[in-house]
């Protein structure tokens, strides 16, 4: 019991001590995903549908970019989806 109370104490401080970086890649992860919807025309609840499933490398494909630069960004919000991940 020890050990599992000491663990959740270190797991915690780590979540305390990474929330600036984890608040900033979502932020970035938002902003993409807006960017994107506004270039392809969708609503912003499926832009940011689009991007958190995309960033969370779940990838339905209900939803999904037609235009060149949409796509490229696709792969600039997947690769910071890893990296939060």
């Amino acid at each position: 019991m020890e050990f599992t109370i000491t663990f959740i104490k270190i797991f915690l401080w780590g979540i305390y001590l990474m929330a600036p970086v984890i608040f900033l890649m979502s932020l970035i992860i938002i902003a993409l995903g807006l960017i994107v919807g506004r270039l392809e025309s969708w609503n912003r609840f499926d832009a940011l549908y689009w991007a958190f499933i995309t960033a969370l490398t779940i990838g339905y494909g209900d939803i999904k970019p037609l235009k060149r630069t949409s796509r490229v960004l696709a792969v600039v919000l997947g690769t910071f989806g890893i990296m939060l991940t």
